[in-house]
Protein backbone atom coordinates (compact mmCIF):
# COMPACT_ATOMS: atom_id res chain seq x y z
CA UNK A 1 0.00 0.00 0.00
CA UNK A 2 3.30 2.49 -0.56
CA UNK A 3 1.60 5.48 -2.41
CA UNK A 4 4.99 6.52 -3.75
CA UNK A 5 8.45 5.62 -2.76
CA UNK A 6 8.88 7.08 1.23
CA UNK A 7 5.37 8.05 0.91
CA UNK A 8 3.10 6.40 3.50
CA UNK A 9 -0.17 6.34 4.97
CA UNK A 10 1.64 6.86 8.24
CA UNK A 11 4.76 6.70 9.84
CA UNK A 12 5.14 5.58 13.37
CA UNK A 13 8.84 7.12 15.41
CA UNK A 14 9.57 4.39 17.93
CA UNK A 15 9.33 0.55 18.22
CA UNK A 16 8.68 0.29 21.98
CA UNK A 17 5.20 -1.35 22.79
CA UNK A 18 3.12 2.08 21.79
CA UNK A 19 4.63 2.43 18.55
CA UNK A 20 4.57 -1.46 17.73
CA UNK A 21 0.60 -1.20 18.75
CA UNK A 22 -0.06 2.06 17.16
CA UNK A 23 1.65 0.88 13.60
CA UNK A 24 0.62 -3.05 13.88
CA UNK A 25 -3.47 -2.11 14.31
CA UNK A 26 -3.33 0.78 11.65
CA UNK A 27 -2.02 -1.34 9.29
CA UNK A 28 -4.62 -4.04 10.01
CA UNK A 29 -7.23 -1.36 8.90
CA UNK A 30 -5.51 -0.95 5.61
CA UNK A 31 -3.11 1.35 5.72
CA UNK A 32 0.35 1.49 4.88
CA UNK A 33 2.91 1.82 7.74
CA UNK A 34 6.47 2.35 8.04
CA UNK A 35 7.85 1.83 11.88
CA UNK A 36 10.77 3.92 12.09
CA UNK A 37 14.02 2.64 14.99
CA UNK A 38 16.91 4.16 15.66
CA UNK A 39 18.27 0.41 17.35
CA UNK A 40 18.60 -2.69 15.28
CA UNK A 41 15.88 -4.75 16.93
CA UNK A 42 12.33 -3.81 18.60
CA UNK A 43 10.53 -3.47 21.72
CA UNK A 44 15.00 -2.81 23.63
CA UNK A 45 13.26 -1.97 26.93
CA UNK A 46 9.97 -4.30 26.63
CA UNK A 47 12.88 -6.76 27.06
CA UNK A 48 13.75 -5.59 30.56
CA UNK A 49 10.11 -4.70 31.68
CA UNK A 50 9.04 -6.89 34.94
CA UNK A 51 12.87 -8.17 35.47
CA UNK A 52 12.70 -9.94 32.00
CA UNK A 53 9.67 -11.61 32.45
CA UNK A 54 6.99 -8.25 30.99
CA UNK A 55 4.15 -7.33 33.54
CA UNK A 56 1.59 -6.85 30.26
CA UNK A 57 -1.06 -5.06 32.20
CA UNK A 58 -3.26 -5.34 35.50
CA UNK A 59 -6.21 -7.27 35.50
CA UNK A 60 -8.04 -4.45 37.96
CA UNK A 61 -11.77 -4.57 37.01
CA UNK A 62 -13.03 -1.52 38.10
CA UNK A 63 -11.88 1.58 35.26
CA UNK A 64 -12.08 3.90 38.20
CA UNK A 65 -9.74 2.46 40.23
CA UNK A 66 -7.11 1.95 37.22
CA UNK A 67 -8.07 5.67 36.27
CA UNK A 68 -7.28 6.78 39.96
CA UNK A 69 -3.90 4.69 39.97
CA UNK A 70 -2.76 7.33 37.53
CA UNK A 71 -3.22 9.94 39.86
CA UNK A 72 -4.75 13.67 38.48
CA UNK A 73 -3.64 12.95 34.44
CA UNK A 74 -5.07 9.78 34.74
CA UNK A 75 -8.92 10.96 33.51
CA UNK A 76 -6.74 11.72 30.43
CA UNK A 77 -7.47 7.86 29.59
CA UNK A 78 -11.10 7.40 30.04
CA UNK A 79 -11.78 6.88 26.18
CA UNK A 80 -8.19 4.86 25.11
CA UNK A 81 -9.46 2.61 28.23
CA UNK A 82 -12.88 2.47 27.06
CA UNK A 83 -11.36 1.76 23.69
CA UNK A 84 -8.66 -0.63 24.35
CA UNK A 85 -9.32 -2.15 28.38
CA UNK A 86 -7.01 -4.38 29.78
CA UNK A 87 -9.16 -7.61 29.13
CA UNK A 88 -8.75 -6.80 25.44
CA UNK A 89 -5.17 -6.35 25.64
CA UNK A 90 -4.89 -9.73 27.46
CA UNK A 91 -8.03 -11.26 24.75
CA UNK A 92 -5.17 -9.60 21.93
CA UNK A 93 -2.08 -11.39 23.43
CA UNK A 94 -4.16 -14.97 23.94
CA UNK A 95 -5.44 -14.44 20.59
CA UNK A 96 -1.98 -13.99 18.89
CA UNK A 97 -1.07 -17.31 20.69
CA UNK A 98 0.94 -15.70 23.94
CA UNK A 99 -0.61 -17.53 26.80
CA UNK A 100 -1.35 -14.88 30.00
CA UNK A 101 -1.27 -15.25 34.28
CA UNK A 102 -2.19 -13.73 36.46
CA UNK A 103 -0.39 -13.05 39.75
CA UNK A 104 -0.42 -11.62 42.90
CA UNK A 105 -1.79 -7.62 42.71
CA UNK A 106 -3.71 -8.41 39.83
CA UNK A 107 -0.52 -8.55 37.45
CA UNK A 108 -0.59 -10.32 34.33
CA UNK A 109 2.35 -11.88 32.95
CA UNK A 110 3.10 -14.40 30.11
CA UNK A 111 2.74 -17.95 31.46
CA UNK A 112 6.27 -18.52 29.55
CA UNK A 113 7.77 -16.01 32.24
CA UNK A 114 9.41 -14.44 29.27
CA UNK A 115 9.44 -10.91 27.74
CA UNK A 116 10.86 -12.26 24.50
CA UNK A 117 7.45 -13.72 24.07
CA UNK A 118 6.18 -10.54 24.32
CA UNK A 119 7.79 -8.91 21.63
CA UNK A 120 7.86 -11.79 19.41
CA UNK A 121 3.96 -11.75 19.58
CA UNK A 122 4.16 -7.89 18.17
CA UNK A 123 6.86 -8.56 15.93
CA UNK A 124 4.99 -11.26 14.32
CA UNK A 125 1.63 -8.96 14.41
CA UNK A 126 3.49 -6.24 12.33
CA UNK A 127 5.16 -8.76 10.08
CA UNK A 128 1.57 -10.66 9.43
CA UNK A 129 0.26 -6.80 8.27
CA UNK A 130 2.93 -5.70 6.73
CA UNK A 131 4.22 -2.83 8.17
CA UNK A 132 7.49 -1.87 6.68
CA UNK A 133 10.19 -1.63 9.61
CA UNK A 134 13.20 0.79 9.53
CA UNK A 135 15.72 -0.04 11.66
CA UNK A 136 19.09 1.66 12.63
CA UNK A 137 17.21 5.19 11.68
CA UNK A 138 17.90 7.97 13.80
CA UNK A 139 15.77 10.93 13.51
CA UNK A 140 17.49 13.89 12.53
CA UNK A 141 14.61 16.49 12.31
CA UNK A 142 11.00 16.60 11.84
CA UNK A 143 9.78 19.58 9.69
CA UNK A 144 5.88 21.16 9.66
CA UNK A 145 4.34 23.45 6.94
CA UNK A 146 0.83 25.02 7.24
CA UNK A 147 0.09 23.41 10.56
CA UNK A 148 1.07 19.78 9.89
CA UNK A 149 4.44 17.80 9.75
CA UNK A 150 5.66 17.38 6.17
CA UNK A 151 8.31 15.56 6.24
CA UNK A 152 10.85 13.08 8.68
CA UNK A 153 14.53 13.20 7.87
CA UNK A 154 16.90 10.79 9.45
CA UNK A 155 20.57 10.71 9.73
CA UNK A 156 21.47 9.17 6.74
CA UNK A 157 20.14 11.82 4.59
CA UNK A 158 16.16 9.57 4.03
CA UNK A 159 13.49 11.76 3.79
CA UNK A 160 10.04 10.24 4.98
CA UNK A 161 6.41 11.53 4.08
CA UNK A 162 3.17 10.16 5.36
CA UNK A 163 -0.41 11.37 5.37
CA UNK A 164 -0.03 10.93 9.08
CA UNK A 165 2.44 10.61 12.23
CA UNK A 166 2.38 9.29 15.27
CA UNK A 167 4.99 9.94 18.08
CA UNK A 168 6.03 6.61 20.25
CA UNK A 169 9.52 7.53 21.38
CA UNK A 170 9.02 6.91 25.06
CA UNK A 171 10.40 9.05 27.67
CA UNK A 172 14.05 9.30 29.14
CA UNK A 173 14.26 6.30 31.37
CA UNK A 174 16.54 3.47 30.80
CA UNK A 175 18.67 5.47 28.12
CA UNK A 176 20.86 2.38 27.16
CA UNK A 177 17.40 1.34 25.26
CA UNK A 178 17.16 4.31 23.09
CA UNK A 179 14.83 6.32 25.11
CA UNK A 180 16.79 9.31 25.20
CA UNK A 181 14.56 12.19 25.26
CA UNK A 182 15.01 13.75 22.11
CA UNK A 183 11.86 14.18 20.67
CA UNK A 184 11.04 16.41 23.77
CA UNK A 185 13.91 18.97 21.48
CA UNK A 186 11.71 18.63 18.44
CA UNK A 187 8.08 18.91 19.41
CA UNK A 188 9.16 22.52 21.93
CA UNK A 189 10.71 23.10 18.20
CA UNK A 190 7.02 22.66 16.54
CA UNK A 191 5.06 24.33 19.06
CA UNK A 192 4.34 21.87 21.61
CA UNK A 193 4.70 22.08 25.59
CA UNK A 194 6.43 20.12 27.49
CA UNK A 195 5.95 19.25 31.25
CA UNK A 196 9.26 18.74 32.69
CA UNK A 197 10.35 14.80 32.54
CA UNK A 198 11.63 13.40 35.91
CA UNK A 199 12.43 10.46 36.44
CA UNK A 200 9.47 7.76 38.24
CA UNK A 201 9.48 4.06 39.70
CA UNK A 202 13.15 4.68 40.40
CA UNK A 203 15.47 2.90 43.14
CA UNK A 204 15.96 5.14 46.36
CA UNK A 205 19.23 6.08 47.66
CA UNK A 206 20.08 6.59 51.22
CA UNK A 207 22.69 8.42 53.68
CA UNK A 208 23.02 5.33 56.04
CA UNK A 209 26.09 2.84 55.25
CA UNK A 210 24.64 -0.31 56.83
CA UNK A 211 22.13 -0.95 53.79
CA UNK A 212 25.38 -2.55 52.06
CA UNK A 213 25.20 -5.04 54.39
CA UNK A 214 21.84 -5.96 53.68
CA UNK A 215 22.38 -5.88 49.62
CA UNK A 216 20.04 -8.79 47.99
CA UNK A 217 18.00 -8.93 50.49
CA UNK A 218 13.93 -9.13 49.53
CA UNK A 219 11.23 -8.24 51.51
CA UNK A 220 8.02 -9.87 50.81
CA UNK A 221 5.35 -8.78 53.22
CA UNK A 222 6.88 -5.54 54.87
CA UNK A 223 5.15 -1.70 54.99
CA UNK A 224 7.21 1.24 53.64
CA UNK A 225 6.43 4.57 54.32
CA UNK A 226 7.79 8.51 53.34
CA UNK A 227 7.71 10.52 56.40
CA UNK A 228 9.13 14.55 56.85
CA UNK A 229 7.90 15.04 59.94
CA UNK A 230 4.80 13.36 59.29
CA UNK A 231 3.44 10.48 57.21
CA UNK A 232 3.15 11.31 53.38
CA UNK A 233 2.73 8.05 52.13
CA UNK A 234 2.59 4.26 52.75
CA UNK A 235 2.92 1.39 50.58
CA UNK A 236 2.66 -2.60 51.52
CA UNK A 237 4.56 -5.19 49.81
CA UNK A 238 7.82 -6.11 48.10
CA UNK A 239 10.76 -3.93 49.09
CA UNK A 240 14.70 -4.69 48.02
CA UNK A 241 17.80 -3.49 49.93
CA UNK A 242 20.97 -2.41 47.13
CA UNK A 243 24.05 -1.66 47.75
CA UNK A 244 23.39 1.88 48.48
CA UNK A 245 19.69 1.87 49.14
CA UNK A 246 16.25 -0.09 48.04
CA UNK A 247 14.44 -0.68 45.37
CA UNK A 248 11.40 -3.21 44.85
CA UNK A 249 7.39 -2.65 43.97
CA UNK A 250 6.69 -0.80 47.07
CA UNK A 251 10.04 1.72 46.62
CA UNK A 252 9.90 2.05 43.17
CA UNK A 253 5.51 3.50 43.96
CA UNK A 254 6.93 5.90 46.26
CA UNK A 255 9.66 7.33 44.65
CA UNK A 256 7.17 9.90 42.88
CA UNK A 257 6.45 11.37 46.25
CA UNK A 258 9.80 11.03 46.98
CA UNK A 259 10.92 13.28 43.32
CA UNK A 260 8.39 15.94 44.51
CA UNK A 261 9.51 16.42 48.13
CA UNK A 262 13.43 16.35 47.39
CA UNK A 263 14.15 19.27 49.63
CA UNK A 264 12.76 18.11 52.56
CA UNK A 265 14.48 16.49 55.09
CA UNK A 266 12.46 12.56 54.27
CA UNK A 267 12.94 10.06 56.29
CA UNK A 268 11.83 6.10 55.38
CA UNK A 269 10.46 3.69 57.94
CA UNK A 270 10.64 0.12 57.75
CA UNK A 271 8.12 -1.95 58.94
CA UNK A 272 9.18 -5.90 59.34
CA UNK A 273 6.28 -7.18 61.16
CA UNK A 274 3.30 -4.88 59.46
CA UNK A 275 0.44 -8.25 60.46
CA UNK A 276 1.51 -7.60 64.41
CA UNK A 277 1.31 -4.09 66.44
CA UNK A 278 3.16 -3.05 69.03
CA UNK A 279 1.43 -5.08 72.01
CA UNK A 280 1.17 -8.21 69.31
CA UNK A 281 5.20 -8.29 68.54
CA UNK A 282 6.23 -7.67 72.33
CA UNK A 283 4.31 -10.46 73.35
CA UNK A 284 5.94 -12.96 70.32
CA UNK A 285 9.50 -11.77 71.46
CA UNK A 286 9.06 -12.54 74.64
CA UNK A 287 7.39 -15.82 73.75
CA UNK A 288 10.74 -16.46 71.75
CA UNK A 289 12.90 -15.27 74.30
CA UNK A 290 10.93 -17.81 76.70
CA UNK A 291 11.19 -20.68 74.41
CA UNK A 292 15.20 -19.97 74.16
CA UNK A 293 15.97 -18.50 77.43
CA UNK A 294 19.41 -20.09 77.71
CA UNK A 295 20.48 -18.82 74.66
CA UNK A 296 22.52 -15.68 73.48
CA UNK A 297 20.78 -12.66 72.22
CA UNK A 298 22.48 -13.16 68.83
CA UNK A 299 21.27 -16.71 68.51
CA UNK A 300 17.55 -15.88 69.54
CA UNK A 301 16.44 -13.64 66.80
CA UNK A 302 15.95 -16.77 63.73
CA UNK A 303 12.44 -17.28 63.95
CA UNK A 304 11.41 -13.29 63.75
CA UNK A 305 13.76 -12.30 60.86
CA UNK A 306 16.08 -13.23 57.65
CA UNK A 307 19.11 -14.21 58.22
CA UNK A 308 20.73 -11.19 56.91
CA UNK A 309 18.78 -8.97 58.66
CA UNK A 310 19.51 -10.54 62.11
CA UNK A 311 23.27 -8.64 62.56
CA UNK A 312 22.43 -5.70 61.86
CA UNK A 313 19.17 -5.32 64.04
CA UNK A 314 21.67 -6.41 66.89
CA UNK A 315 24.52 -4.20 66.10
CA UNK A 316 21.46 -1.12 65.87
CA UNK A 317 19.45 -2.54 69.09
CA UNK A 318 22.46 -2.05 71.02
CA UNK A 319 22.15 -5.20 73.04
CA UNK A 320 25.02 -6.90 73.90
CA UNK A 321 24.77 -10.01 71.08
CA UNK A 322 26.38 -12.58 74.06
CA UNK A 323 23.70 -11.07 76.62
CA UNK A 324 21.29 -14.27 78.02
CA UNK A 325 18.03 -13.41 76.42
CA UNK A 326 16.22 -13.73 80.12
CA UNK A 327 18.70 -11.18 81.06
CA UNK A 328 17.53 -8.68 78.12
CA UNK A 329 15.68 -5.09 79.76
CA UNK A 330 12.00 -4.10 79.06
CA UNK A 331 13.90 -0.97 77.83
CA UNK A 332 15.89 -3.24 75.50
CA UNK A 333 13.13 -5.13 74.41
CA UNK A 334 11.50 -1.55 73.57
CA UNK A 335 14.36 -0.77 71.07
CA UNK A 336 14.17 -3.69 69.61
CA UNK A 337 10.60 -3.28 69.03
CA UNK A 338 11.06 -0.34 67.54
CA UNK A 339 13.81 -1.49 64.85
CA UNK A 340 11.26 -4.09 63.63
CA UNK A 341 8.70 -1.67 63.83
CA UNK A 342 10.29 1.54 62.51
CA UNK A 343 13.62 0.73 60.64
CA UNK A 344 14.93 4.40 59.72
CA UNK A 345 16.80 5.50 56.54
CA UNK A 346 17.25 9.05 55.98
CA UNK A 347 16.61 9.87 52.24
CA UNK A 348 19.62 10.76 50.13
CA UNK A 349 18.19 11.29 46.22
CA UNK A 350 17.09 9.07 43.61
CA UNK A 351 18.81 7.29 41.28
CA UNK A 352 17.55 8.69 38.17
CA UNK A 353 16.70 8.07 34.50
CA UNK A 354 19.70 5.03 33.95
CA UNK A 355 17.51 3.04 36.48
CA UNK A 356 14.28 4.23 36.12
CA UNK A 357 11.17 2.50 35.14
CA UNK A 358 9.47 5.13 33.50
CA UNK A 359 9.77 8.96 33.24
CA UNK A 360 7.05 11.18 34.56
CA UNK A 361 6.16 14.36 32.34
CA UNK A 362 5.86 14.72 28.84
CA UNK A 363 3.87 15.99 26.21
CA UNK A 364 1.27 18.30 28.22
CA UNK A 365 -2.43 16.78 28.11
CA UNK A 366 -3.98 20.02 26.99
CA UNK A 367 -2.92 20.00 23.77
CA UNK A 368 -3.87 16.55 23.19
CA UNK A 369 -7.28 15.21 22.08
CA UNK A 370 -7.69 12.28 24.70
CA UNK A 371 -10.13 10.74 22.05
CA UNK A 372 -7.92 10.06 19.29
CA UNK A 373 -4.43 10.86 20.46
CA UNK A 374 -3.93 13.43 17.71
CA UNK A 375 -2.20 16.84 18.34
CA UNK A 376 -3.98 19.89 19.12
CA UNK A 377 -0.79 21.83 17.07
CA UNK A 378 -0.32 19.90 14.33
CA UNK A 379 -3.37 18.62 12.45
CA UNK A 380 -1.45 15.01 11.50
CA UNK A 381 0.56 14.28 14.59
CA UNK A 382 -0.59 11.82 16.90
CA UNK A 383 1.08 10.51 20.33
CA UNK A 384 1.20 7.33 22.14
CA UNK A 385 2.95 6.00 25.34
CA UNK A 386 5.76 7.11 27.56
CA UNK A 387 6.38 10.73 25.42
CA UNK A 388 2.82 11.59 26.96
CA UNK A 389 2.57 12.98 30.64
CA UNK A 390 1.23 9.93 31.90
CA UNK A 391 2.52 7.50 34.42
CA UNK A 392 1.16 5.26 36.93
CA UNK A 393 2.56 2.89 39.51
CA UNK A 394 3.90 -0.61 39.35
CA UNK A 395 1.80 -3.72 38.68
CA UNK A 396 1.33 -3.14 34.51
CA UNK A 397 -0.31 0.19 34.55
CA UNK A 398 2.20 1.72 32.44
CA UNK A 399 2.72 -0.64 29.76
CA UNK A 400 -1.74 -0.30 29.35
CA UNK A 401 -0.99 3.10 28.93
CA UNK A 402 1.19 2.02 26.07
CA UNK A 403 -1.82 -0.31 24.60
CA UNK A 404 -4.11 2.15 24.64
CA UNK A 405 -2.82 4.94 23.64
CA UNK A 406 -0.81 3.10 20.78
CA UNK A 407 -4.26 1.57 19.63
CA UNK A 408 -5.93 4.54 19.76
CA UNK A 409 -3.60 6.30 17.53
CA UNK A 410 -3.64 3.57 15.32
CA UNK A 411 -7.56 3.70 15.48
CA UNK A 412 -8.38 7.17 14.51
CA UNK A 413 -5.33 7.73 11.96
CA UNK A 414 -8.20 7.50 8.82
CA UNK A 415 -10.27 9.92 11.08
Amino acid sequence: MLMTKNKYQLAVIGGGPAGMMAAGHAAELGAGVALIEKNNTLGAKLLITGKGRCNITNAEEDLKKIINAYGPNGKFLYSALNKFPNKEVVDFFEKHRLKTKIERGNRVFPVSDKARDVVNCLVQYLEINKVEVKFNSSVKKITAKNNKIEKIILMNGEEIQADNYILATGGKSYPGTGSTGEAYKWLKQLGHTIIEPKPALTPVIVKEQIVKRLEGLSLKNAEVSLWAGQKLASEFGEALFTANGLSGPVILDLSKKISSNINKNLKIKIDFKPALDYPTLDKRILRDFEEQKNKKFKNSLDKLLPGKLIPVIIELSGIKPDKAVNEITKDERKKLLKLLKEFELTVKGLVGFEKAIITSGGVDLKEVDPQTMKSKILDNLYFAGEILDLDGPTGGYNLQVAWSTGYSAGDNIFQ
